[in-house]
């Protein structure tokens, strides 16, 4: 199994294969594309993870959950700026109107990976689970990315 992540892993960071994993949604689908997650440090801190929803269906799409077995908790927290500081906090639940697409990217909407059961690392890969209000589980395997990424490609 792990060899079959690793070969998976290695065809998608080629970029021989779009790396995008759809459910079907009522009367439409949603995809997810380029997930990806940087390098914690450890277990203390919490890490994030990236990914673009898209909706192609033709009604409003909640995500009510998301899991990984790499952490206690995940949820969407967004960065918000006070002052001079910079801080993050939950985001509550996310929809996707009907032909839209959300972006969780560093700097905004972003998930957040906390109480890390295990260090993320470079190179490596986790399951990330998004649960849909009154729809599907989507699984997604998400490339970890060195700790100063800036994106899926890095």
């Amino acid at each position: 199994m792990r060899h079959l992540i690793v070969t998976v892993f290695a065809v998608v960071a080629l970029g021989l294969v779009p790396w995008t994993a759809d459910a079907q949604q009522g009367s439409g689908s949603v995809a997810v594309e380029q997930p990806w997650a940087r390098a914690s440090i450890g277990t203390t801190r919490p890490a994030a993870a990236y990914l673009t929803l898209v909706n192609n269906g033709g009604g409003i799409v909640r995500l009510a959950s998301i899991e990984s077995p790499v952490a206690g908790r995940a949820e969407v927290h967004r960065t918000v700026k006070q002052g001079e500081v910079m801080r993050m906090e939950p985001a509550g639940t996310i929809e996707l109107p009907a032909g839209g697409r959300v972006v969780l990217e560093p700097g905004g909407l972003h998930i957040m990976l906390m109480d890390l059961k295990q260090p993320l690392k470079k190179g490596e890969s986790f399951p990330l689970m998004l649960r849909f209000a009154d729809g599907p589980t989507v699984e997604v395997t998400v490339p970890i990315m060195g700790p100063g990424a800036r994106g899926p490609n890095q």
